[in-house]
């Protein structure tokens, strides 16, 4: 168990005014959509109002039920759109809220470097440091090559842990789970040698997880509750277990894509599995998250981790431009067709990608599970934070890209 237990629920009612803000600590306040707008004038282009047209596309995506979610806009900490549709589980009738919990998948991949650079910071490790320095048992082409630096920039050459598992196993502890990433994380081969290619590595997460536990003394999701998501005023996000998923009634579940076109609720239904993605996954089954994704977030906590973020409230200036600032680039993100020269390069920083679109920096993560697609942008230069939140398992592009052009026009 986790042992945190989120705030009362708020009523969906206050995110569909269309801007809900937030006081200069991230707390939401109750001044309503005046103050909002106010307070932003002249700024807050039309369309990303409410009614304007990105809030009538996802109205009508909504409306056709290919989105089922948590959609929420900021603009210098003050909530300009924010928008709930579906429901948070089917079963119970309990709607998605502006405030339910979800599964953030790959999405929350950044919070496990964030935590790498505060260890960084406080000299308990360098990014230069091999696997084995810190961590036992691993083969030596692991433990003498791969480095920190190369497993949070996706260029060690480890494999996907969710690609090599034969048969599905459903944990039922932190410590069953805890073993089996650590036995695989020590047993798998190499794709490349470390440092020359760049290819997407859960595992290289999974270990810095570990790596985590180990250089500070405290089980991985206890670690980044205390030191991320507490010290900036993230008030519902954990990692929480699946005895938790169940019982709370804010958290959402997971709605997966059968092959008759049907959706099923991942967490009370362990035995199934997604259709898209990869064929028969359920994170459900996992028992917790870990280094390399599903911990759980609402909207309103990453509008406050964005701020915490730019205030250096969880590093130091320099740390946090280390965080933050480009060291890999790869080709940019593209949803068929050619890529999108406003993109320019993409690029990984610490966790987050950190890339440009119409001349503007942003640092993002997505994330995808069966049932379930997330993803969260911070723009740096421009006081932006969107968050796109979703409990179906759907392509999310078309809105980012719907969110991401018209924030940067």
């Amino acid at each position: 168990m986790t042992g945190h237990e989120p705030r009362p629920s708020r009523r969906t009612a206050l995110g569909l005014l269309g801007a809900v803000p937030l006081t200069a600590s991230g707390v939401l306040a109750a001044s309503g959509v005046a103050e909002a707008a106010a307070g932003s004038s002249g700024r807050i282009p039309a369309d990303l109002r409410p009614g304007g047209a990105f809030d009538r596309y996802i109205k009508d995506l909504a409306e056709r039920d290919q989105f089922s979610g948590t959609v929420l806009l900021a603009h210098r900490g003050r909530h300009v759109l924010a928008r709930a549709y579906g429901m948070a589980d089917k079963g119970r009738r309990i709607p998605n809220e502006i405030d339910t919990i979800y599964a953030m998948a790959s999405a929350s991949k950044p919070f496990t470097g964030l935590a790498v650079v505060q260890l960084a910071e406080q000299r308990k490790l360098r990014f230069y440091d091999k696997v084995g320095d810190h961590l036992d048992g691993f083969p030596a082409e692991i433990a003498g090559h791969v480095t920190v630096h190369q497993m949070l920039t996706h260029t060690s050459g480890m494999t996907d842990p969710t690609n090599d598992r034969p048969e599905p196993h459903v944990f039922t502890s932190i410590e069953e789970r805890n073993r089996d990433i650590a036995a695989r994380a020590r047993s798998q081969k190499l794709r490349f040698t470390p440092g020359t290619s760049k290819e997407y590595s859960s595992m290289g997460y999974e270990v810095l997880g570990e790596l985590v536990a180990a250089v500070s003394g405290q089980p991985f999701h206890e670690y980044v509750r205390e030191h991320v998501f507490e010290r900036a005023g993230m008030v519902d996000s954990a990692y929480y277990t699946r005895t938790e998923w169940l019982a709370r009634e804010r958290i959402a579940h997971p709605y997966m894509l059968q092959e008759d076109g049907s959706r099923v609720d991942g967490v009370r239904h362990l035995d199934k599995g997604g259709a898209g993605g990869v064929k028969g996954s359920n994170s459900a089954r996992a028992f917790i998250g870990s280094g390399g994704g599903n911990g759980f977030t609402t909207a309103p906590d990453l509008v406050r981790f964005a701020l915490a973020l730019q205030r250096d409230e969880l590093l130091k200036r320099a740390y946090t431009e280390l965080y933050v600032n480009a060291k890999v680039s790869g080709p940019p993100l593209r949803q068929g067709g050619p890529a999108d020269p406003r993109r320019g390069e993409a690029f990984h920083a610490y966790g987050p990608t950190a890339s440009i679109f119409n001349d503007r920096r942003y640092i993002s993560h997505g994330g995808g599970i069966a049932g379930g697609s997330t993803n969260w942008s911070i723009y740096l230069d421009i006081d932006w934070v969107a968050v796109v939140l979703c409990n179906y398992d759907l392509q999310i592009e078309p809105i980012i890209e719907a969110e991401r052009s018209r924030i940067t026009a």
